[in-house]
């Protein structure tokens, strides 16, 4: 079946970095779109980034636009985030995202906390 696991997530500091991890399995990953999305608390899951099959092309949320990069390995069948110059407003629960067969598949997420 169709597994999406995150990892990588913690407590940084304000300016500081970290990167996520999203394997998948259960699928043809090197086929799909990837996304992550993110859960601020008390908030509504919002989009964060889109990569391309072949990774050939990304976007990204305003917001983050310039702080974060979404890259994928289609070998080891993981999709990343890469996490620069965080605030504490990036704080949130990372899901990775992917449609596969019309459904919409997530994985357990990853906390990201930036505080001092």
């Amino acid at each position: 079946q169709v597994q999406l696991v995150e990892s990588g997530g913690g407590l940084v500091q304000p300016g500081g970095s970290l990167r996520l991890s999203c394997a998948a399995s259960g699928f043809s990953f090197s086929s799909k779109v990837m996304r992550w999305y993110r859960q601020p608390p008390g908030k509504e899951r919002e989009w964060v980034a889109t990569i391309t099959t072949t990774g050939g092309d990304t976007t990204y949320a305003d917001s983050m636009k310039g702080r974060f990069t979404i890259s994928r390995n289609n070998a080891k069948n993981t999709v990343y985030l890469e996490m620069n110059s965080l605030k504490p407003e990036d704080t949130a629960v990372y899901y990775c995202n992917a449609i596969v067969a019309l459904r919409e598949y997530w994985g357990q997420g990853t906390q990201v906390t930036v505080s001092s």
